[in-house]
């Protein structure tokens, strides 16, 4: 008797039948398959690869890495779930990929990174995405954040320190520079769970300006009072940066806040005022903006009480911009969007879930996680820029999930996507975008419209 099943709300069984043609839930992904292909992502993951294998038999580094970022675009959340396109026979022809790298082939490819292969290998990839976006005119703002991925186990690095969920467990505590414009990560440091927060900022900074492409710029810089120092403020001013960052609110500054008298009233709850001071520390004399919110039994306010004036609670900024108050505090709310991006990198591209024992192999996979988030940014931004910016969860269901047969026809593979999920239809447009896109050449590769006989390469 052939296998069968009962639906609950029918009274025929269905049969069971096995299949050998290649079906993939993800011929959605046709139109980002063909992305990695017009910007050439194949070529520069063996272009910068570090490591060649001796043996012909072994799968590619580059298709080995290619692998684990298409595992993390279709939801994948540990390294084992990488296992779940190994029998994906039609995704492997539209990657064109005769062999799909195991778990163990992936962990291995990133243990062999060490901190100086992470700077040959991720940096240049890094620059050469970002020469991909296009830049506002009025410059980018640039965002500055740090996070919390909990760890269980002895990994290096991962210490007891801040945990808000669970506290006195081991973490990783990394940094994070993100264009708000852009959608996308310019820079990403993984640190040790005991780091401070404001450990090593400026460093970070100076790498983060590295990287932006020639000719970009930036409008403002904002950041919460992690990165509240002199040497942070001292270097952004240097680099003649605007800059808007939460002030740490240290004795000083609250009774300095408290004896303010000045005061500008927004609406019925809000105030806003500023003075100027140098703390012990700093080489010079700096603006603070405050914002005194009235407190409230129907809305939870915003910033922290002093005791000294009960009934409000304040924030407070520092800022070198000459702008009014105001305009200074709705400028840093926007900075907002950086804790949606973080929340999205964590809960949708499991950017916390790719951990190994050595520091340098889970660095590497962290930024992995957040190059395949940059790709799908730049994706939808050739695809459909007049749609509003969507998570890569909602890309996830909306796009790339589609059922489809692998087949073939006069001797040419073709892959039938299923009318039930869209069809060809619903992936012609984003391909016809796709070919029609022109990449942007980067300002040094370009000829020099007086003399291109002339032009030469700096």
């Amino acid at each position: 008797m052939l296998p069968s099943f009962r639906p609950p709300f029918a009274k025929n069984p269905v049969l069971l039948r096995s299949t050998t043609r290649p079906v993939t839930p993800f011929g959605g992904m046709v139109s980002l398959v063909e992305f990695f292909s017009k910007i050439g992502l194949a070529a520069k993951l063996q272009e910068h690869m570090p490591f060649v294998h001796a043996s012909s038999n072994s799968i590619p580094p580059a298709h080995t890495l290619m692998a684990f970022l298409c595992s993390v675009v279709a939801g994948a959340s540990r390294f084992a779930h990488s296992d779940w396109l190994r029998s994906d026979n039609a995704l492997h022809a539209m990657l064109g990929m005769k062999r799909f790298p195991s778990t163990d082939t992936v962990r291995n490819l990133f243990l062999r990174f060490t901190q100086g292969t992470i700077q040959t290998f991720w940096r240049p990839l890094w620059q050469w995405l970002l020469a991909m976006f296009t830049a506002p005119a009025e410059g980018f703002s640039l965002d500055l954040d740090s996070t919390v991925f909990q760890r269980s186990g002895e990994q290096e690095g991962a210490a007891k320190s801040y945990n808000p969920s669970r506290p006195g467990r081991k973490t990783h505590h990394p940094l994070l520079a993100i264009l708000g414009e852009a959608h996308c990560v310019l820079h990403a440091w993984l640190r040790s769970g005991n780091t401070g927060a404001s450990s090593g900022v400026a460093n970070f900074l100076k790498e983060a300006l590295a990287l932006l492409p020639m000719g970009w710029k930036l409008r403002c810089v904002r950041a919460d009072s992690g990165f509240f120092a002199q040497e942070m403020l001292g270097l952004l001013e240097e680099r003649n940066l605007p800059y808007i960052v939460v002030a740490r609110l240290t004795q000083g500054i609250k009774r300095r806040a408290a004896g303010l008298m000045e005061w500008k009233r927004v609406d019925t709850n809000y105030e806003v005022a500023e003075f100027f001071a140098k703390l012990q520390g700093w080489d010079k004399e700096r603006r603070f903006v405050v914002i005194r919110e009235r407190i409230r039994e129907d809305k939870a306010a915003v910033g922290r009480m002093l005791f000294e004036v009960p009934g409000y609670t304040y924030r407070l900024f520092v800022t070198n911009r000459a702008a009014d108050a105001m305009e200074v505090w709705r400028d840093y709310n926007k900075r907002a969007i950086i804790e949606q991006r973080i929340e999205e990198l964590k809960a949708e591209l499991h950017a916390d879930g790719f951990c190994m024992q050595s520091f340098f192999a889970t660095e590497s996979a962290f930024l992995a996680v957040l190059f395949t988030f940059n790709l799908l940014s730049l994706y939808q931004k050739v695809t459909t820029p007049e749609i509003s910016y969507r998570q890569p969860a909602t890309l996830r269901s909306a796009v790339f999930l589609g059922g489809a047969i692998l087949g073939r026809a006069a001797r040419k593979s073709v892959l039938l996507i299923s009318h039930a999920w869209g069809g060809i239809e619903k992936h012609i447009h984003l391909l016809e975008r796709i070919l029609a896109w022109e990449i942007p050449t980067s300002p040094k590769l370009e000829e020099s419209p007086l003399n291109a006989d002339n032009a030469c390469t700096i």
